[in-house]
């Protein structure tokens, strides 16, 4: 009865046009937070949202699997769960109310997601918080991560927060592409076809056609998620389940696309903060215009950050956050400016591209003359990575001390892009995607390997100074299909075999060189060992490739990008035509891969 009186007093004043005050009721099982907009009830056992009003209309199912909004990695399993009001309305003018559920490990694993054993997944304690403030059309949700000293080594699998939407949600928004009508599954239809960048991709979610409301989720950061500015993982989709519930997804760690790490050895203290993102519900004239205000408000949120009402971990407060700024000199003997973008980041561990363990801090600069600010940065030890479009590589500079609230200005620092000697040819944009290729744009279609041989019946054969990369270069590098039976299933790809696959490159020498030719490949999808290599007809070897990322069966244009050198005595080649072959052997029809770049350079000195 009292929850009922205070939601009708809060439903009169919102009704009045008044921003109404927060406040947050509890039970023996759950406590209720309310705005007058959103009302959200949350259970006290696990952590998860078990009801999302929207001015009285349910926003969440409860008929499809794990029901709700729920994070993974949960308060379950461990020695105790402590649940407290961590910001109270009645001291603020009820101004923001927040609610903890954390789940006290003792050493137990804790979390139970996806690849997680049945006794548990990770031993840390674990914090889930969520957040509602006055007038906001939705609620703030973060999690906080303690792997204490006395904890054992653990290496942590899948890691997210999800939730189930009510079926009234029919339209799918995840970017300009994948932006449809979507009422239920499509048939051959799986999920890994909605995957994109994370990092440019902060306002996701669904609509309804039929209410007019959508729901999204929020990145107002990306420092708190993995693999960095180039990592594509999951958004949305519909479950597996035979409901085929709207699912909105967060992930912070997975295995998609290279996957990424967290692990953590015995006696090691860590704590991570993942969030706090918005579970964002808006209302519009159609699910485009709620897609766009949505993306508006992502802007508002990331001006906000960090938010001064966190009080967490190691999450950073803004007075402790410092700005990182500098220039990149570009010394290259083809370059005077930079010709694209550039991506700055400050990173710790080993791997960006592969890291879930810390926060990383990323900033694109379109600035020509490589100056950078990366803005919010925590206190912390770096190493800075910059990487551009146009530039073959990565800059790298260890040892970036950022201390709490000081500017760090690094001045000039000189770029020198590794050249093996004069450059010959080059095929498409070093950017680190397959997106300019033809057939990139529509990377996201199921049977987009299946159509290769009907664009291109004769393979590629690339002509340099004639050819152009959109048109006569397809992106993904596969086994061409020869059965017309050939069909694409859910999660596994395109399930069929294919013949070996030749990309010649025909180019004219103006006369016999001497010295050593150097192939350079930047690779931005695997998924086989390894290409075969012939120039001017003449089988010259291998150029071994890295481990598979599933991007070809998944459905992507980049994963873990890396780059590989093959070297040929230059006595090969000729004055006059010439041709480079690359060759995909014999197998499955995802078993390729996806290029980011080719050059062909001549070291003459050799």
């Amino acid at each position: 009865m009292k929850l009922k009186i205070i939601s009708i007093v809060v439903l009169a004043l919102a009704m009045q046009g008044q921003p109404t005050s927060v406040n947050v009721t509890e039970d023996s099982n759950s406590f209720t937070m309310s705005n007058g907009i959103v009302t959200v009830r949350i259970l006290k056992t696990n952590g998860d949202i078990r009801s999302l009003q929207y001015k009285s209309t349910e926003i969440l199912t409860d008929k499809s699997g794990h029901a709700g909004g729920y994070w993974s990695h949960d308060t379950t399993g461990g020695k105790s769960v402590v649940t407290k009001v961590t910001i109270d309305p009645t001291r603020n003018g009820g101004e923001r109310a927040e609610v903890s559920v954390k789940g006290i490990s003792g050493g137990i694993k804790m979390g139970h997601g996806p690849g997680a054993a049945a006794d548990g997944d990770f031993p840390a304690d674990i914090e889930i918080r969520y957040t509602l403030g006055r007038g906001d059309s939705g609620v703030y949700t973060y999690c906080i991560f303690d792997h204490r000293p006395e904890y054992a080594a653990a290496t942590m699998t899948e890691a997210r927060f999800a939730v189930k939407l009510a079926d009234f949600f029919d339209w799918m928004s995840i970017d300009a592409h994948r932006n449809k009508y979507y009422p239920n599954e499509i048939p051959g239809e799986d999920k890994y076809v909605y995957t994109a960048l994370q990092s440019e991709n902060r306002a996701y979610g669904f609509s309804s056609t039929k209410r007019n409301v959508g729901f999204y989720f929020i990145n107002p950061s990306v420092e708190y998620l993995s693999g960095g500015p180039t990592k594509p993982e999951f958004l949305d989709h519909r479950d597996t389940t035979a409901v085929q519930a709207p699912v909105v997804l967060n992930y912070w760690r997975s295995s998609h696309y290279g996957g990424a790490n967290v692990t953590v050895a015995a006696g090691e203290p860590w704590t991570k903060v993942i969030g706090p993102f918005l579970l964002y519900i808006n209302e519009g004239p159609d699910p485009i215009a709620m897609w766009r205000e949505a993306r508006t408000r992502a802007d508002v949120e990331a001006a906000k950050w960090p938010y001064v009402w966190v009080d967490a971990g190691n999450y950073a407060k803004p007075t402790e956050r410092s700005t990182v700024k500098g220039r990149l000199a570009l010394k290259d003997p083809l370059l005077t400016k930079f010709p694209g973008g550039i991506m700055v980041g400050l990173t710790q561990g080993t791997t960006w591209q592969t890291d879930a363990k810390h926060y990383q801090f990323w900033e694109r600069s379109n600035n020509a003359d490589g100056t950078f600010t990366i803005p919010k940065v925590s206190p912390g030890t770096y190493t800075l990575h910059a990487f551009a479009d146009g530039v073959l590589g990565e800059f790298s500079m260890a040892n970036v001390t950022v201390g709490p609230g000081k500017a760090v200005d690094l001045g000039e620092l000189s770029w020198v892009p590794v050249r093996r000697g004069r450059q010959i040819w080059e095929v498409g944009v070093a950017n680190r995607t397959g997106a300019e290729f033809a057939g990139g744009d529509r990377f996201f279609e199921p049977d987009i390997t299946l159509q290769y041989p009907k664009i291109f019946p004769n393979d590629v054969t690339y002509t340099i100074g004639e050819s152009k990369p959109a048109r006569d270069w397809f992106y993904a590098h596969v086994p061409h299909n020869t059965d017309a039976n050939a069909k694409v299933e859910p999660f596994r790809g395109v399930v069929s075999n294919g013949r070996a696959t030749p990309y010649t490159i025909r180019f004219r020498m103006d006369a016999t060189p001497r010295g050593t030719a150097v192939l350079r490949l930047a690779i931005t999808g695997t998924g086989t060992r390894a290409i075969d290599v012939s120039v001017n007809g003449s089988p010259s070897g291998q150029v071994q490739l890295g481990p598979g990322d599933g991007v070809i069966t998944r459905h992507q244009v980049q994963g873990l990008w890396y780059e590989r050198q093959f070297e040929f005595d230059a006595s090969k080649l000729k004055a006059g035509e010439n041709t480079l072959t690359l060759t995909v052997p014999a197998g499955p029809v995802n078993n390729g891969v996806v290029y980011d770049y080719l050059r062909l350079e001549l070291d003459e000195a050799r």
